[in-house]
């Protein structure tokens, strides 16, 4: 594994820093105190991502993405993760599933979105199955030749922003060790499609403005041919996805993390007390230490995940601890950052109280800490017959 960044590497970095710093970060505050991205500033983000070629750049390149690798991939999820979601979330990394899609989906689905003309949201949690995905309850039913989808999905991100969903909706049951369970199969639904609401969830403290939803289907009917790949293999589909979304999360709190530690770095060096800055005192620069320390470990476990996706080696268990570590190397991180500042680390004036706050979801969405913490044990035990 090599620690230089390749020249198309760091310029990359440095671009995608440029268009954080100069057309993100001016409106986080405006986002933060609305809850609401603008439409007018949504679509202004999304074209100059597109003009810059920063949009789909997890895509292939002969699909009209950016076609990088997964270290370069990482790199650009960890430079946008130096601000909130809702704002990254405008220069669209589409659902790596969409790869699936096959003949007419291709038009309908994958090429209009890596063009930035539709937008996708991923319909997976339900409210009785969450870290449990073959419980759960949404079902899809073949009537000759459509399938007929009844259930409930919440914690859907951005849905309200989205065309259309890649659902997750059981077709079936198989008997397991551990008893009855679903057979999952994909779907493309259109979310104008008779049957289907969205709805806003509940205000969430984390990432305001990237909204959470809750999609209901009722009689909701979808043509077979939009089935996304075999019925059935949808969870061998969600696996892929799952690898790539949770070093996505990783990346981006590695970003955001070292935001955090930059900004606490110049308050300490800047804050005086007793006729010195507070950071000269043990009680802060120790902190400072620890939060320097832990950030590079989680980067490295980050690109070493993303290192082996590229040499075709990655396991599940490599994503699993980036994605542990990293998130809650940004949960002590931020909390640290907020005990340097003292009183005004948990002030609005300041951002460091939203970092605080929007770091709290991350050991949670995507695969909880402790879902990662079994795929890792897992791994170690099963080849001692455990």
């Amino acid at each position: 594994m090599h620690f230089q960044l390749t020249d198309e590497q760091r310029l990359m970095v440095e671009t995608v820093r440029k268009f954080v710093t100069t057309e993100l970060d001016p409106y986080a505050d405006e986002v933060e105190r609305q809850d609401e991205v603008p439409p007018e500033l949504a679509e202004r983000v999304r074209r100059k991502a597109l003009d810059v070629g920063l949009y789909a750049a997890n895509m292939p390149a002969e699909l009209g993405g950016a076609g990088l690798d997964a270290v370069s991939m990482t790199l650009v999820e960890r430079e946008l993760g130096r601000t909130g979601y809702a704002l990254q979330m405008l220069v669209a990394r589409p659902s790596n599933i969409l790869e699936a899609c096959q003949g007419e989906q291709r038009e309908r689905y994958l090429l209009p979105t890596i063009r930035g003309e539709r937008h996708d949201c991923l319909a997976m949690t339900e409210p009785g199955a969450g870290s449990d995905i073959r419980g759960m309850k949404t079902r899809a039913e073949r009537v000759g030749d459509t399938y007929v989808l009844n259930g409930t999905k919440h914690f859907i991100s951005h849905a309200d922003a989205a065309d259309f969903a890649v659902l997750f909706a059981a077709t079936g049951t198989e008997e397991t060790s551990r008893g009855t369970k679903s057979l999952i199969t994909a779907f493309l639904v259109d979310l104008d499609t008779p049957g289907v609401e969205v709805r806003r969830g509940s205000a969430c403290v984390s990432h305001r403005g990237y909204h959470q939803c809750e999609l209901s289907f009722t009689d909701a009917r979808v043509p077979v041919g939009q089935r996304l790949g075999e019925e059935g293999r949808g969870f061998e589909l969600m696996g892929e996805w799952l690898g790539a979304s949770r070093l996505s999360v990783a990346a981006t709190s590695v970003g955001r993390a070292r935001r955090v530690l930059e900004m606490t770095t110049q308050w300490a060096a800047e804050r005086e007390q007793f006729g010195q800055s507070i950071g000269r005192f043990q009680g802060v620069g120790f902190p400072l230490a620890d939060m320097a320390t832990e950030l590079e470990a989680a980067e490295l476990l980050t690109l070493r995940a993303a290192w082996k996706q590229d040499q075709g080696t990655m396991t599940d268990q490599d994503v699993a601890m980036a994605k542990l570590y990293a998130t809650e190397a940004l949960a002590r991180i931020t909390d640290r950052a907020v005990q340097v500042f003292g009183g005004m680390g948990l002030m609005e004036e300041l951002p460091i109280e939203r970092y605080w706050r929007d770091a709290r979801v991350e050991r949670i969405w995507d695969g909880t800490s402790e879902i990662q913490r079994h795929i890792i044990s897992r791994a170690m035990l099963r080849p001692l017959g455990s």
